[in-house]
C-alpha cells in the first residue's frame, strides 16, 4: 500500500504561487528589511546611491543669493568723497595757519587756561548734581511745601538764560551792598561786603551750579521714576530703612536711566565753561582771547581752543561709556 504525505504538509498549486510572486518582486526583501528613515525635505538633493522615484523628477537644491545694496554703496562712497575733500580743504588751507595752532598748543597760558575749566566742570557738576539730587526728593515728597518749591525752583532756573543768570550774579552788589547773618528783623551778627565775598570765580561756580542743578534735578527724577514699584515695595517688606533702601535698591537701577543724559549734561557744562569769559574768568577761550587780541591771530587761536574742547569731549564720552556698560550688567541681553 502506497504512503500518501499528510495535505497539510504538501504545498499546493496556490501557495507555490504566492510565494513565487513574492520573490519574484524585485526589491521586495530588501524593502522589508531596510529601516525605514524620514522622508526627505522637499527640494533635498537625492542620496548618494539612491535613484529617484519612477515617475517623479530630482528638485535641485536652492541657491541662497545675498541682497544687492547698490544704494547703500554709492551712499556710503558719496560721503567718503565729501569726507576727503573735506579733509584735504583743512590741510591745504594755509589761512588755518597749522603751525601757530602748533606752536601755542601747549603753551602755559592755554594749559592754565585748560586746568581752569577742567576744575570749574568738576566742581559745578558736583555740586549740581548733589543739590539736584535734593531738588528732585522734594519735588517727589509728598509734603506739599517741599514739592512747591522744588518745582518753583526748577521752572526759574529754566526759564532764564544762563548768560542773563551770570550778569545778575556779578552785579548782585549793586542790589545787596553787603551781606549779614543775623536774626530776622533784629541785629545781624556778622556782615560782610559784597564785592569781597563774590569775585569772578565764585560768581561763575554759584551761577553755574544753580543752573545745573534744575536740570539735574529732572535727570535724576527720571531715573528714580523709572525704578519699577514693586522693587521699592520688596525693600519695605523686609524692613529695609528709606536711606539704605535708596542706597541699596533704588540708586543702582535708577543709575542706568541717569548716567546717559548725565553724560550729555557733563559734556554741555565743559562746553558751556566757555560763557564765563564773560565775566572776565581765565578759563580755555577766554585765554586764547588774551592771546590773539595781542597777535591778532584769531583763527588758529580758536583752533587751539576748539581741538583742546574736542579732545576732553572725547575722553569723557569713553568714560561715559564705561559707566554705562557698568551699570547695565544685569539688563544687557546676551
Amino acid at each position: 500500500m502506497p504512503f500518501d504525505a499528510p495535505a497539510s504538509d504538501a504545498p499546493t498549486s496556490d501557495t507555490r504561487a504566492t510565494h513565487g510572486a513574492r520573490d519574484s518582486a524585485p526589491g521586495a526583501r530588501d524593502s522589508a528589511d531596510r529601516p525605514q528613515g524620514p522622508p526627505p525635505e522637499p527640494g533635498a538633493p537625492p542620496e548618494p546611491g539612491k535613484q529617484p522615484e519612477p515617475g517623479k523628477q530630482a528638485v535641485p537644491a536652492l541657491r541662497i543669493v545675498p541682497v544687492r545694496r547698490t544704494g547703500q554703496w554709492i551712499a556710503a562712497l558719496f560721503v567718503l568723497l565729501l569726507l576727503a575733500m573735506a579733509v584735504n580743504s583743512l590741510a591745504r588751507n594755509k589761512a588755518f595757519q597749522w603751525d601757530v595752532v602748533a606752536d601755542y598748543f601747549t603753551t602755559s597760558a592755554v594749559l592754565r587756561g585748560l586746568g581752569l575749566t577742567l576744575w570749574l566742570t568738576a566742581l559745578v557738576m558736583v555740586l549740581g548734581f548733589v543739590l539736584g539730587t535734593l531738588l528732585a526728593l522734594g519735588r517727589m515728597s509728598s509734603n506739599p511745601v517741599l514739592s512747591w518749591v522744588s518745582s518753583g525752583y526748577i521752572w526759574f532756573f529754566r526759564s532764564t538764560p544762563i548768560l542773563v543768570q551770570l550778569l545778575f550774579w556779578f552785579n548782585i552788589g549793586a542790589l545787596y551792598p553787603q551781606l549779614g547773618l543775623g536774626i530776622p528783623f533784629g541785629p545781624e551778627f556778622v556782615t560782610v561786603k559784597t564785592v569781597n565775598l563774590l569775585g569772578p570765580v565764585t560768581v561763575a561756580v554759584l551761577g553755574l551750579t544753580l543752573h545745573e542743578a534744575a536740570y539735574a534735578a529732572e535727570v535724576v527724577r527720571g531715573g528714580l521714576l523709572s525704578v519699577d514699584r514693586g522693587q521699592i515695595e520688596a525693600a519695605q517688606s523686609l524692613g529695609l530703612s528709606p536711606w539704605r533702601r535708596l542706597r541699596r535698591i533704588v540708586l543702582p537701577q535708577a543709575m542706568r536711566a541717569i548716567v546717559p543724559p548725565a553724560g550729555n549734561m557733563l559734556i554741555g557744562a565743559l562746553k558751556g565753561t566757555s560763557i564765563v569769559s564773560v565775566i572776565a574768568v581765565q578759563d580755555l577761550l577766554y585765554s586764547v582771547q588774551l592771546v590773539y587780541h595781542r597777535t591778532y591771530q584769531v583763527i588758529p587761536l580758536l583752533l587751539v581752543a576748539t581741538i583742546w574742547y574736542a579732545l576732553v569731549t572725547s575722553v569723557l564720552s569713553v568714560g561715559q561709556h564705561y559707566v554705562e556698560k557698568h551699570y547695565a550688567r544685569g539688563a544687557e541681553r546676551s
